[in-house]
């Protein structure tokens, strides 16, 4: 089969939660850090789906302007009908940082797309559009909150949602009209009349088309209207994973897919090391749970692991810690914050701040600096002691985690839970290479979430 569909993610948590989306249902898909040449790509063999997972939300649109137009190329020439922008399902964007409308502004004069479809709502995530407002759960247990009083993405350090109508969000960072397929036009499932409807909104001027969505059927008509506009040209498309899952959905009403494969489960491991960049609550929770289980932490002290003067001596201890702890036999959470009340994120901000960072610098910065540092700890343990299985939390870092860890590509291996299967690493030259991982977003997964990922009990 040829490529049916090639993406961006603009992060390596989201990115993951693309692929896993496509794999459980027999589409073999390979994510790569960077564009593969067509060399790299032979070497994975008969591929249906190539992503790209990159660091989007956390550049500045200057940054963007330099990068994009340069990768949505070498996903256009990769010919597939779908070419998909991931994004986070809480639209984490601002003017500034991790612009969504400057991504698409770039991307419609690549493509040449007079109109762009946006899916957001993921409702098997537990995120809601309604009346062009989103709603999100925060974590699997809680409640349902308009995302501008969200407790995470209210608050987030970088990206604070003010707004829930998407609409008027995404029109601070772009000129671009935006449409509204709201949740009424779902009373048909006619394919004539959704395409009417969908026509009808594009007719008022609009250059993009924000879909609503509450329920997991309503995806299937989206599918629909996603693949037969890319029948004629190649469609770009931005949103969630649920623009995966729409597609899935309609692939397989229309026989273009077989039925669903069954997966291999992986089983339990003695030990598990966990790399958190996260600052929600919760994976603070997480944490919580996981060290009430048994495991043990080391609590980063980001500060000092920026500071010149003190760099060498707190990465160098982390690592003596870890590897005195995991030599317990114990499971290791590393983390550089412990939910948005930590101290160390003011710590951090005001030592960036001491190196010259302003503080639009410290929103475009602090991802990739901590990553770097996290991931470069983590590398020095794995090289010292070999162990099975690895989880990155935290969604602004794991780019900058993986690139520190020497990984080029990923590929799912197992089922554990939905938007978080266990991927296999290809990491030449590196002890990170063969790893079984998982990449956890901040927000995502049950309480027990990391006790879980070691005993293979989503």
């Amino acid at each position: 089969m040829s490529l049916l569909l090639t993406y961006y993610g603009d992060d390596f948590t989201g990115s993951t939660d693309t692929m896993e989306a496509l794999t459980r249902f027999g589409i073999r898909t390979a994510q790569f850090l960077e564009p593969p040449t067509p060399e790299r790509l032979a070497q994975f063999g008969n591929l249906e789906a190539v992503g790209i997972a990159g660091v989007g939300r956390t550049l500045s649109p200057t940054a963007m302007d330099a990068e994009f137009p340069a990768i949505f190329e070498q996903l256009k020439r990769l010919g597939a009908p779908i070419v998909h922008y991931k994004l986070c399902s809480t639209f984490d964007s601002s003017p500034d940082v991790g612009s969504i409308g400057r991504a698409i502004d770039i991307g419609q004069r690549v493509f040449n797309s007079e109109v762009v479809p946006l899916l957001v709502a993921s409702p098997i995530l537990g995120r809601y559009c309604a009346f062009g407002n989103l709603f999100a759960r925060s974590g699997l247990e809680s409640d349902v909150f308009r995302l501008d009083r969200h407790p995470t993405m209210s608050q987030h350090p970088i990206t604070p949602m003010q707004e829930s109508d998407l609409r008027l969000h995404l029109a601070k960072q772009t000129n671009k009209r935006i449409g509204l397929f709201d949740i009424l036009q779902y009373t048909t499932t006619d394919h004539t009349e959704l395409s009417a409807r969908l026509q009808k909104v594009i007719d008022t001027g609009a250059e993009i088309v924000l879909f609503d969505a509450l329920y997991p059927e309503q995806l299937l008509s989206i599918g629909y209207l996603l693949w037969s506009g890319a029948q004629s040209q190649q469609r770009l498309v931005f949103g969630s994973s649920a623009v995966e899952n729409a597609l899935v959905d309609h692939w397989r009403s229309a026989g273009i897919l077989d039925e669903r494969p069954t997966l291999p489960r992986l089983g339990p491991v003695d030990q598990l090391l966990v790399l958190s960049g996260s600052c929600s609550p919760v994976t603070e929770r997480q944490i919580d749970a996981a060290l009430a289980a048994g495991f043990a932490e080391i609590a980063l002290e980001p500060e000092a692991l920026l500071a010149e003067d003190s760099a060498a001596e707190a990465r160098q201890s982390a690592i003596n810690n870890a590897l005195e702890l995991l030599g317990t036999g114990r499971s290791l959470i590393v983390h550089s914050a412990r939910g948005p009340q930590d101290p160390r994120i003011a710590a951090t901000n005001r030592q960036l701040e001491r190196m010259g960072y302003d503080e639009q610098a410290i929103k475009l910065s602090s991802g990739s600096l901590l990553g770097a540092k996290l991931g470069g700890i983590g590398r020095s343990i794995l090289e010292q002691r070999r162990l099975q299985r690895v989880v990155l939390s935290g969604g602004d870092t794991s780019s900058y985690v993986m690139r520190a860890l020497g990984i080029e590509a990923v590929e799912v291996k197992a089922p554990f839970a939905t938007a978080m299967p266990f991927c296999h690493a290809y990491a030449p030259g590196s002890p990170a290479d063969g790893l079984e991982m998982i990449f956890k977003g901040g927000q995502t997964g049950s309480i027990t979430f990391f006790n879980d990922v070691q005993q293979d009990t989503p």
